[in-house]
């Protein structure tokens, strides 16, 4: 009976496995929780023994060399619809990816052949970004969904917050549309997640059980500063801000969707460019750009912010390799802007923020002269003092700038 194929049973549960539509014309496979006796009022009792059983779940991505059946065991990873071709014209795709990662576009390939050939190697947090319209942010997770159907998912934010996670868990990208994540839970749990081999996946009426997770997070939003807290340290986002194009196209994606089988051809032979360095593949400097430090910036508070652009002003006036502070000389530089603080919460901010580690013993403390209208340069100013202080390196605010030595910096004064 040709209705009967439609159902599988895993373990001692009984599951139909059907095509749900879309609005966009397009469909999703379901796997739906069928009930034993409901197959038999249908079909009568005869058709179980033909059910084709299982032993249990488990997912094994695979783009190139697909097995639905592992060790009398149901792959939940799912099989794409269409045809690999290793001829064919990809120029319109190519086109896009190159509006997308710009000066980045090898590593960005290197990105997409890697989720296609090695589906289960961690990967990058992506995240695009942009205030302004028309820059395609939406159409490259579309795209990515054409690729690789079913394997991946397209969710809001009370999506991810969630409780029940098994719609999205075994999905090899977890892509999040006009993201707004700003609560640390939510940046802790997409940073443990994106580096997990393991997850337990729970839905509604259903146990939690622990799965293989191979997921690979991709983050759109229309904020560029705050969309998720993170901080300089960070070494797993890779953020680009997004252009708008010059002309829109709204055939585009209609464009790319039929390039789709030789662009997947061409993912199957390209060799990956970027040699494998870290448990993300990529380095920190790959992957870094100006978009990330906006977005670092745009977690500071008014306090943290204030104390970065004294630090920087102070080093490129005195042109050292290192300023010294103990909290309160920071309160007193705060108080001159009219900002009120505390010596004990700025002392948190210099060792959590800034992750710095204090000292006891002399140092010297650079300042400039301060006016009724902020600071001035006409003066040049240092003194030496004793007490517990915290340490800035020049290299983390300046780089490539030749430093003078205390003697230069003494007869810069002097003179």
């Amino acid at each position: 009976m040709k209705e009967i194929k439609k159902f599988i049973r895993v373990g001692v549960d009984y599951f139909m496995l059907s095509q749900q539509p879309l609005s966009s014309g397009d469909s999703i496979n379901i796997t739906a929780k069928w009930s034993k006796q409901t197959i038999i009022d249908d079909f009568g009792k005869e058709v179980i023994k033909d059910i084709k059983k299982y032993e249990g779940f488990c997912i094994l991505p695979s783009n190139i060399d697909y097995k639905k059946e592992i060790n009398n065991y149901y792959n939940r990873y799912e099989q794409l619809s269409y045809k690999i071709e290793t001829n064919g014209n990809y120029d319109t795709i190519v086109f896009f990816l190159k509006h997308i990662f710009r000066e980045q576009y090898e590593i960005g390939l290197d990105y997409l052949t890697i989720l296609w050939k090695k589906p289960s190697q961690i990967l990058p947090i992506l995240c695009l970004v942009s205030s302004e319209r028309n820059t395609g942010k939406t159409t490259f997770l579309n795209l990515l969904k054409l690729i690789f159907e079913g394997n991946m998912t397209i969710n809001k934010n009370e999506d991810f917050r969630g409780r029940f996670n098994n719609d999205w868990a075994s999905k090899i990208i977890i892509a999040i549309d006009e993201v707004l994540l700003d609560r640390k839970e939510d940046s802790e749990r997409i940073k443990n997640l994106s580096t997990s081999n393991h997850y337990k996946s729970e839905g509604k009426g259903v146990d939690k059980v622990e799965i293989e997770f191979f997921g690979k997070f991709i983050l759109c939003s229309n904020n560029e500063e705050n969309f998720i807290k993170t901080d300089d340290k960070e070494i797993r986002y890779w953020v680009r801000k997004i252009l708008p194009f010059e002309t829109e196209n709204p055939n585009l994606l209609g464009k790319m969707k039929d390039e789709i089988p030789s662009f997947a051809g061409f993912l199957t032979n390209r060799e990956i460019t970027t040699k494998h360095t870290t448990r993300m593949w990529f380095t920190k400097e790959q992957i870094h750009t100006k978009a990330l430090d906006v977005l670092v910036k745009g977690n500071q508070t008014t306090i943290e912010k204030e104390i970065e652009d004294l630090v920087i002003e102070l080093f490129e006036v005195f042109n050292v390799d290192q300023l010294c502070f103990a909290p309160i000389d920071l309160v007193e530089e705060l108080n001159k802007v009219n900002i009120k603080v505390s010596r004990n919460y700025v002392g948190k901010i210099l060792r959590e923020h800034f992750k710095l580690e204090q000292k006891n013993s002399s140092y010297n403390l650079y300042r400039l002269e301060s006016s009724r209208n902020g600071y001035v340069n006409s003066k040049l100013d240092f003194t030496s003092r004793i007490g517990r202080f915290y340490t800035f390196k020049r290299a983390d605010f300046i780089k490539n700038v030749d430093l003078l030595t205390n003697d230069e910096i003494s007869n810069k004064i002097s003179g």
